[in-house]
């Protein structure tokens, strides 16, 4: 029984801490584009990156 004075203001501190990291996450605009990191794996990278020409 005296576990429970410890464990039920632990788990109540665990979530607001989660919450607080998910709301943090999402006011930097972490979930903004969540398509496009989709896409870009579709796009062909076989082609070899154009050469500069010399200087």
């Amino acid at each position: 029984m005296e576990a429970l004075y410890l464990l039920i203001p632990l788990s109540v501190l665990l979530v607001f801490v989660a919450l607080w990291v998910f709301f943090r996450a999402s006011d930097d605009g972490q979930f903004e584009d969540l398509v496009g990191p989709a896409l870009r794996v579709l796009q062909d990278d076989d082609k070899p990156p154009l050469e500069e020409p010399p200087k």
